[in-house]
């Protein structure tokens, strides 16, 4: 069976080891000069790959459950086994967060990179298909014109479009009819009001975090909080950026560990910006008590700081995409409903996880499926 893989992306090169494994005859066409140049840099370049806390609660998408099944039939330790199954050796950190034994994300795309030469699958690099049809077969256009009987579009969602994802790839499954969810990013930086931030550039904080819209609290999370020029950033505000849209509150406490009857009394030994010392970061607590009126108001600053978010730093800086080609319009294999033999992996598809490992698990569980689908 003659396949084509568009996208070398983490789908689209574990697609096409997988269907070369079964003895397809595989060509896999990557508009960039590498294969898998989004993978190399995920995890802080780190190739934080699955999660050991896996489940479709920890994923956005318009069919949730169908999220739930695919994970079933391809689940976190299908995905180790199926990199082991290359080399290295792959662990979870405490939080459950799978990587390499070495933690260097570009050894996890060299693994994929040579199972690919291993297996023969001919790798067409510089090379965009700028157009897709079906005609007693499919015609993929990229330079000349390419033959396949099945295909497979993992060309990846709009964020990071340094990578080249810029969400043109979305044309092509648009020409079989389908239709694509308003792209936003997602697992990113949030802006806020700057003079909220004013003075608070470069201090980094383990601080607990909530999302807060019109009174109701949508998201809870701890970790760190790094204040920039236009708002902050860090892992705790990356897996927020899942949950927030703009207009809503972040309330961050920069102590989440001590009860406020413990910090009243602390507030009360010394005067003036003494009383943060050995509380909060010295700069932190210089801003703080310039914002605070009184000791109730700094109280209630330390524990509930609150920022509005206006917006995001764009899918430049976006690890991930929320929206494309819904689940619904493909079948339990991901294959289109609009088109027999084409099929979807990865960042194209309406689905992202939270951060920690769960847009690549979802990126292998579809390529498996996708490849599946091609087989059967």
């Amino acid at each position: 069976m003659n396949v084509i893989v568009i996208g070398g992306g983490s789908a689209g090169m574990a697609a096409a080891v997988m269907l070369a494994r079964k003895g397809c005859e595989v060509t896999l066409f990557e508009r960039g000069a590498r294969l898998g140049r989004k993978l190399s840099a995920s995890g802080n370049g780190q190739g934080n790959v699955t999660n050991a806390d896996m489940g479709a609660a920890h994923y956005f998408s318009d069919d949730r459950e169908k999220v739930a099944r695919a994970l079933a039939r391809f689940s976190n330790t299908d995905t180790v086994r199926f990199l082991e199954s290359m080399g290295g050796i792959f662990l979870p950190d405490p939080r459950g967060r799978v990587y390499p034994a070495g933690r260097q994300a570009s050894s996890v795309t060299d693994l994929l990179r040579g199972e690919l030469a291993r297996l023969g699958v001919d790798v067409r690099l510089n090379a965009q298909v700028t157009g897709l049809s079906y005609e007693n077969g499919f015609r993929a256009v990229c330079g000349g014109v390419f033959s396949a009987d099945k295909v497979i579009l993992a060309a990846g969602g709009k964020a990071a479009p340094n990578f080249g994802t810029d969400g043109s790839a979305f044309a092509l499954a648009e020409n079989f009819g389908h239709t694509v969810v308003p792209c936003r990013p997602v697992l990113v930086q949030l802006r806020c009001d700057p003079a909220a931030v004013r003075g608070l550039k470069g201090i980094r904080v383990d601080a607990a975090l909530r999302v807060v819209r019109r009174g109701k609290t949508v998201f809870c999370g701890r970790g760190d909080v790094l204040f920039t020029e236009s708002g902050v950033s860090g892992d705790a505000v990356f897996r927020a950026s899942s949950y927030a849209e703009k207009g809503d509150t972040l309330l961050l406490d920069f102590v989440p560990d001590v009860a406020e009857e413990r910090l009243k009394e602390a507030l009360k030994r010394n005067t003036g910006e003494e009383k943060l010392l050995c509380i909060v970061n010295n700069g932190l607590g210089r801003a703080v008590w310039k914002r605070a009126q009184d000791e109730d108001a700094l109280l209630r600053l330390l524990k509930a700081f609150p920022l509005e978010v206006t917006g995001t730093l764009g899918f430049a800086y976006a690890q991930a995409t929320r929206g494309g080609v819904p689940l619904g319009e493909t079948d339990e294999d991901l294959q289109s409903v609009k088109r027999s033999g084409l099929f979807f992996a990865g960042e194209m598809l309406n689905v992202d996880g939270e951060c920690g490992g769960y847009n690549l698990q979802w990126a292998f569980t579809s390529a498996f499926l996708a490849a599946e689908g091609v087989l059967s």
